[in-house]
């Protein structure tokens, strides 16, 4: 089993860069996912609400972000220094605000007019929890960016392979994994493979990860990662092969257990 893709979200919500190599660190991969676009009420706004995100290209550029998309003259935005931290929070019904400093009315302004509607660009300065203790089965603590629930998320090309497979019983067209916006893809697996790793240590390259358990899919799944065209599939299918407990199973939440780097390439080991 060998990691065959590696990816990073600069903005929540935006499209992915790939990579060749990754410094892992306690909250996640390096850059990804500490900027967020946030509503009036200081909500983060992600695909689930619009799907012109898949067109936000952001890059790190000089210890910011460099901001492109079709239509519009791109921007770099510097990663905000001082200021009055902003309380965000990643989903409207988290209990928890998460401080995080504004990138300005340039940044601001360039979003709003892609999006079009009033919004702001926050940089998350230092990780920190946004879900309450307990909520979850394996907590991360300070440790976590403003990804949805846990640093990183792997999935398998096997297990990709055999949702496609029934999508095809169903004449259905097949996805790509870029649908489920995982940050590692693993090659070499029998598919769902990844179900049995929950709750165990796992080592690839020269980080090690603690397998925190299933990741449960939302509508962004059903959304063309290259167009913003939302349809009914993956979900579909999945209520009907991977729904357990309510929820439609594809991908493994991963926390860090030790920093170091992955590469493409590097052996993915489950060590107990």
């Amino acid at each position: 089993m060998r990691l065959s893709a590696i990816h990073t979200y600069p903005v929540k919500g935006c499209r992915r860069l790939d990579h060749d190599v990754a410094g892992v660190e306690p909250w996640g991969l390096a850059g990804d996912r500490r900027w967020m676009i946030v509503d009036a009420d200081g909500v983060g706004v992600t695909q689930r609400e619009t799907t012109r995100l898949v067109g936000l290209h952001a890059t790190p550029h000089d210890g910011g972000l460099l901001l492109r998309a079709e239509g519009h003259d791109d921007l770099v935005v510097p990663e905000p220094v001082g200021g009055e931290p902003v309380a965000v929070r990643t989903f409207r019904n988290r209990k928890l605000p998460v401080p995080a400093l504004a990138a300005g009315l340039a940044a601001d302004a360039w979003i709003g007019a892609f999006l079009g509607r009033a919004v702001r660009l926050v940089w998350l300065a230092r990780p920190t929890r946004h879900i309450p203790s307990g909520d979850r089965e394996h907590d991360t603590g300070e440790q976590v960016s403003f990804a949805d629930a846990y640093p990183l998320l792997l999935a398998t090309a096997g297990s990709l392979d055999a949702l496609n497979g029934w999508l095809a019983e169903a004449d259905e067209e097949p996805v790509p994994m870029a649908r489920f916006r995982p940050n590692l893809v693993v090659e070499g697996a029998p598919a769902w493979a990844e179900d049995d790793w929950v709750g165990r240590r796992l080592r690839i390259g020269a980080a090690r990860f603690r397998a925190a358990g299933p990741c449960d899919r939302c509508v962004v799944t059903t959304t063309d990662q290259e167009t913003g065209v939302r349809g009914k599939e993956p979900l579909r299918t999945l209520a009907r092969h991977r729904k357990v407990r309510q929820k439609l199973l594809f991908g493994l939440h991963l926390v860090p257990a030790a920093t170091g780097s992955v590469a493409l390439g590097d052996e993915l080991v489950v060590e107990d």
